[in-house]
């Protein structure tokens, strides 16, 4: 069946996602990914996550970083619980600790990710941006990444089970534009950076809370997988294992996630089962709104003999 959701409706729905209903001051549940399969995005976790932090946050101050680690795969269809602690609050700065949990197979609830975020109060301080944005096509002279999935649904032809198909051409509220081949375009190895646009499909609401939210749920899009394009190997061929471990954001100037945005991608180290990934993210007009760092494990998959 065909999914015929606009782009608002898409855009809605990932607002509904990305909007926790409080339980008590500091206790929250976010809503399930409709017709979400398997392993929850973890970029839909840190971002309610965040949500749930800025939630806590003293009236004025504003998140400018965040660091969270994955502790266990939250599954879809099961309710997540975000437990906020207030650590800290001063004049210029606070700090909220944020635990994600969900239920197990035996109904315990266990913690599946940790994340601690930073508020300030914004201020007038001493100004330089030495990063330099790459000299890359323009998102309107790209294809959208959608456009690119249905060219490899096609490829791999009876490779791929419906359940597989119904995944990838899942639509996204989030429009992908990339410069480059990701590893799951490409399995010749190559050098890993990489250089995607995005923005929503359809304008957000004037949310500056919600627009940091949405831009940490597309933080966890394209990372990982920059620490595979050397090796040639890809996750959707089935040629590798991983999960994300840990992530990282910094938010350095205001920014909407319905403009578009270029995330600049490299990594600079794999090894030892895992792989370490940097990211910038920059708006048109050249300047550095976004930092980001995450470290996932990253294995060769090994086919058992039959």
């Amino acid at each position: 069946m065909t999914d015929t959701k606009t782009p608002e409706q898409l855009v809605s729905g990932l607002v509904r996602l990305l909007t926790v209903s409080r339980d008590s001051d500091d206790a929250f549940t976010a809503p399930q990914q409709p017709g979400g399969v398997g392993r929850v995005f973890g970029g839909q976790v840190i971002a309610q996550a965040l949500q749930a932090a800025q939630a806590t946050a003293p009236d004025g101050l504003e998140a400018h970083s965040l660091h969270a680690y994955f502790l266990r795969g939250g599954r879809e269809g099961v309710d997540i619980s975000y437990t906020t602690a207030r650590d800290f609050d001063g004049r210029s700065f606070a700090n909220r600790r944020v635990v994600a949990m969900q239920a197990g197979d035996d109904g315990e609830l266990a913690p599946i990710l940790n994340l601690t975020a930073s508020f300030q109060r914004p201020e007038e301080g001493l100004v330089h941006d030495d990063a330099a944005m790459p000299d890359v096509a323009p998102p309107e002279e790209l294809k959208s990444d959608m456009e690119m999935r249905h060219k490899m649904v096609e490829r791999a032809g009876d490779r791929m089970t419906e359940a597989q198909r119904a995944l990838v051409l899942r639509p996204r509220p989030i429009d992908m534009r990339t410069v480059d081949r990701l590893h799951w375009m490409n399995s010749e190895p190559r050098e890993p950076r990489a250089h995607s646009w995005f923005r929503t499909v359809a304008p957000l609401p004037d949310d500056a809370a919600l627009h940091r939210a949405v831009i940490a749920y597309a933080s966890d899009y394209t990372l990982l997988g920059t620490s595979a394009l050397p090796h040639g190997l890809s996750w959707m061929r089935g040629e590798l294992v991983g999960a994300s471990l840990d992530h990282a954001i910094w938010f350095h100037r205001p920014a909407r996630a319905d403009e578009w945005l270029l995330y600049a991608t490299d990594a600079p180290w794999s090894g030892s089962g895992r792989g370490f990934n940097r990211g910038r993210i920059f708006n048109r007009a050249g300047e550095l709104v976004a930092s980001v760092a995450q470290e996932g494990m990253m294995r060769k998959r090994v086919k058992r003999e039959r």
